[in-house]
C-alpha cells in the first residue's frame, strides 16, 4: 500500500469516527479518491498538485460525465486535503482547486390536482393498495427521502402524530404525520396480521398475499411510477418529487426558510433555498391577481 492509499484509508476512518459520516458518504468519498489517485499516478500526498488536480478533471470532463458529478470529486479531494492539512502535512490548499460551475436545474412539483390525482390513484381496499396509500400520503405528509420512508418500522405515537428520523449524516430530526396520513397509516396496518417490525413490506402477489419483509426503495419507485401514470400525470413521478412539493407547499403557505431546512434535514439552508424560485412563481400570480385591481376595473 502506497503512502496515499494509507492516507486515504485514515482519512475514510476519520470520516466515519469523528464525523459520524453515513455509510454511504464513506463509500462515494472512497470511490472518488480512489479514481483520482488512480488516474492520476500519485504515491504521495506531496505530488498533489494544481497540475495534477487539473489534468484529472480534464479526463474527468473528457469521459462526458455530469458537471454536477465532477463537482463531487473535487468536493472529496478538497476534503481529504482539509484532512491533511489538519494532521499538519504541508499540502496544496483546497482554496487553490474551484469547484465546477453547476447550472442548478429548476426543480419539478407536483401540481395540486396532479398530487390529489396521485393520492386516490389506489382504489382498492386490500393490503397492496392500502399500503401503497399510506405510503404516498406518508411521503406527502413527511417529505421524507425514500430510504428514510423505507427504514420506518410499525410502532408509531399516533397521539404526537410524529416519527423521529435517522437521516443523512446520522442527524436525528422529527417529522409530523397529518391527520389524513396517520387515517390511512391505521387502515393499512388494521389489515396486517404478520409480525415483522418494518412499517412498509413487501407483498407477494400470490392468490393469498405474504408479507416477505422490509419493502426495498426500488419497489416504491415503481409503485409511485405506476400511480401517476395511471393518474394520467405526464411528467415523470418519483418519489423524490412529493419531497419537492412537501416542501414547497410549506413555503407557499407560509412557513419559514429556517423550519422548512428542519423539516427537511437539510444540513445547509443554501440546498432549502432551491424552492424559493418556485414559490416567486406563487408570488407572481398573487401580484397578478391583486395589484391594481381598481386601475384595471377603469
Amino acid at each position: 500500500m502506497t503512502e496515499i492509499e494509507k492516507l486515504m484509508q485514515d482519512y475514510l476512518s476519520y470520516l466515519e469516527i469523528e464525523k459520524n459520516r453515513s455509510r454511504k458518504t464513506q463509500e462515494n468519498y472512497g470511490r472518488y479518491l480512489k479514481a483520482f489517485i488512480e488516474k492520476s499516478g500519485i504515491k504521495s500526498a506531496r505530488e498533489i498538485t494544481s497540475d495534477v488536480v487539473r489534468d484529472f478533471r480534464l479526463k474527468l470532463a473528457k469521459r462526458d460525465i455530469k458537471k454536477i458529478t465532477q463537482s463531487y470529486y473535487v468536493i472529496a479531494i478538497r476534503s481529504f486535503l482539509k484532512y491533511l492539512i489538519k494532521r499538519g502535512m504541508k499540502v496544496l490548499s483546497p482554496e487553490m482547486i474551484e469547484l465546477p460551475k453547476v447550472t442548478r436545474r429548476e426543480i419539478e412539483v407536483l401540481s395540486y390536482d396532479e398530487l390529489e390525482r396521485l393520492i386516490q390513484a389506489p382504489i382498492s381496499n386490500d393490503l397492496r393498495a392500502l399500503r401503497d396509500k399510506a405510503i404516498l400520503e406518508t411521503l406527502f405528509s413527511t417529505g421524507l427521502r425514500l430510504s428514510e420512508l423505507c427504514s420506518l418500522d410499525r410502532y408509531i405515537d399516533w397521539k404526537r402524530g410524529e416519527i423521529s428520523i435517522r437521516g443523512k449524516g446520522d442527524k436525528l430530526r422529527v417529522v409530523f404525520l397529518s391527520p389524513t396520513s396517520k387515517e390511512k397509516l391505521k387502515a393499512y396496518l388494521d389489515k396486517r396480521t404478520d409480525a415483522e417490525e418494518a412499517l412498509f413490506v413487501s407483498i407477494s402477489k400470490t392468490k393469498v398475499p405474504k408479507v416477505l419483509g422490509r419493502i426495498i426503495p426500488r419497489a416504491v419507485q415503481r409503485l409511485v411510477d405506476f400511480y401517476a401514470r395511471k393518474a394520467g400525470i405526464a411528467k415523470k413521478v418519483h418519489p423524490h418529487l412529493l419531497r419537492h412539493s412537501f416542501a414547497t407547499d410549506l413555503l407557499v403557505n407560509g412557513a419559514d426558510l429556517r423550519s422548512v431546512q428542519e423539516l427537511l434535514g437539510h444540513a445547509n439552508i443554501a440546498t432549502t433555498q432551491i424552492y424559493t424560485h418556485l414559490t416567486n412563481k406563487e408570488l407572481r400570480e398573487v401580484h397578478e391577481a391583486f395589484h391594481g385591481v381598481r386601475r384595471k376595473e377603469k
